[in-house]
């Protein structure tokens, strides 16, 4: 008995080994054919537009043979009113213009040749990217309900904390605060509260705190924490998925703890006389970031508890930031209080957390803002996948590549971050009528989520069974520009560059409160 039952446990065993990796090996695939056919559309498209290039050649040369055609008839039609007909002079001009047009003629009927090629293969070429565009949806949905699986993968079912990146051993298991909110506002979005709910009870029940605050980081499958810092913004990005889950649901079990967050915040706010959050209870200096999170986080618990003391401290952090953020003109939005680096993340935040429409109120340009981080922050890199393939890519880097000695880096969570952005400036100009401009951000939103799309790997460990997700950035171990590195690994996988590539998919801005 003994031994028949350690033969159906071995066979068991084997039968589950090899389902996992048939899974591992199609998911694998899976992320092969996204990349493939997303590179394949690049070409297509690049190949459209040399074509394009082409017409318009032609079409100019067109225009002027045309001219030149219509010059020589008027100077044949004027030498056949003239009196010396018959001479023999007039019958060598007319000869000489005769001839001339009939060359132009001949040329004409050649560029309109040409132009009829070109016409078949610009057809031709928009067919197969139609076909490429078919395949690249149904590959990219896929893809990002697979992402989702990964992130549900790695969420320790003992405590509900999910690691934040899957690679580096330097921080195994670390689970960051702000990477917590975003998987809960994920499972929230696909309606699996169920998920959400194990994060917010380890926050309600269990987390340990410091000067009333939640540590940056905790071990997921410990509970233990994995830093001792206490910064403002990942307090409240805890918030915001709260409240962005009680808005969706009209359960308030947790609603209490976002008000808790509030308050501490608002007595740390308290003691600014500008209205000012600082980075943290032990710190003095003042994020940008944080106090655009600070300026969503207030706004929403308004909308939801109708308490107007958290208006009130809406507008005392827009003050601020109207004070000290926004008040450059050569650099629109500084890092911080006296801090005029450049931080990506900051301009794609203030279009989610302020809006286009109330920062045009403000004396800014929302237009501007995204020209801005466009001109300076977007770069072009080669990236080496981790099965050694080697493609561009164009994303958004964390700093400007000419601050930095490393070169151009490719950040999925920020790069996600601009797509957002550029999709609530596309929605914007929709409203206003302005189809052309609203036409020209959602081109440009496309093209990067198409480059994110060219960013996905598969997991690399048993438990993620080859589900996709997004590297942190397209180089490991580098320099962001803001005081910490990229983690290790060409394949380490990210959560926060996963969840935020899931929201650039949907639309989803976690900064506001939608229905």
């Amino acid at each position: 008995m003994v031994i028949t039952a350690a033969v159906i446990l071995g066979l068991f065993i084997a039968a589950n080994s090899l389902i996992n990796i048939r899974l591992s090996q199609g998911n694998r695939v899976l992320v092969q054919q996204l990349v493939g056919v997303l590179q394949e559309s690049s070409l297509v498209k690049r190949n459209l537009a040399e074509i394009s290039r082409e017409k318009d050649e032609l079409k100019i040369q067109m225009h002027e043979l045309e001219l030149r055609i219509t010059t020589a008839e008027v100077q044949k039609s004027r030498l056949e009113g003239e009196t010396k007909v018959g001479s023999d002079e007039y019958s060598k001009k007319l000869e000489e213009l005769s001839s001339f047009i009939y060359g132009l003629s001949q040329e004409e009927n050649a560029l309109k040749e040409q132009l009829a090629l070109a016409s078949h293969k610009e057809d031709v070429a928009g067919e197969e990217l139609l076909r490429l565009d078919k395949k690249r949806a149904t590959l990219e949905k896929a893809n990002i309900d697979k992402m989702y699986h990964w992130i549900k993968a790695h969420q320790n079912s003992h405590t509900g904390l999910v690691i934040s990146f899957e690679g580096d051993r330097d921080i195994r298991g670390w689970a960051l605060i702000y990477d917590q909110s975003l998987a809960a506002q994920v499972y929230t979005y696909y309606s699996d509260f169920g998920h959400a709910h194990k994060i917010f009870d380890f926050f309600l029940n269990r987390a340990k705190k410091k000067d009333g605050l939640f540590l940056n980081a905790y071990y997921a499958n410990d509970e233990e924490p994995a830093e001792y810092i206490v910064h403002s913004g990942p307090n409240i990005w805890l918030g915001i998925a709260i409240l962005q889950y009680t808005h969706r649901t009209l359960d308030k079990r947790y609603l209490g703890l976002a008000e808790e967050i509030a308050g501490r915040l608002i007595d740390l706010q308290n003691q600014d006389k500008e209205g000012g959050l600082r980075g943290g209870p032990a710190l003095e200096w003042y994020a940008t970031e944080h106090n655009l999170d600070a300026y969503a986080f207030f706004n929403m618990l308004y909308l939801i508890t109708g308490k107007n003391k958290y208006m009130d401290s809406a507008n005392r952090v827009l003050n601020w930031l109207a004070e000290h953020t926004y008040n450059k003109p050569d650099v629109p939005i500084k890092r911080g209080k006296g801090d005029s680096t450049i931080a990506t993340d900051t301009y794609a935040w203030s279009i989610a957390a302020v809006g286009p429409s109330k920062l045009e109120k403000m004396g800014m340009s929302p237009d501007r803002i995204m020209e801005f981080a466009e001109n300076n922050c977007e770069v072009r890199v080669d990236y080496m996948r981790p099965e050694g393939r080697k493609i561009k890519i164009r994303g958004f880097d964390f700093a400007p590549e000419r601050h930095v000695a490393r070169g151009g880096v490719v950040s999925s969570e920020w790069t996600a971050q601009m797509v957002v952005a550029f999709k609530i400036m596309e929605d914007f100009y929709s409203k206003r009528g302005m189809t052309a401009k609203a036409r020209g951000y959602k081109l440009k939103a496309e093209e990067y989520l198409s480059s994110l799309g060219s960013m996905v790997i598969s997991s690399p460990s048993p438990s993620g069974q080859g589900e996709s997700c997004l590297p942190y950035a397209t180089q490991d171990f580098v320099d962001t520009g803001h005081g910490w590195l990229t983690p290790k690994g060409k394949s380490t996988g990210s959560l926060a560059g996963t969840a935020y590539t899931i929201f650039a998919y949907y639309n989803y801005n976690p900064l506001e409160l939608k229905d």
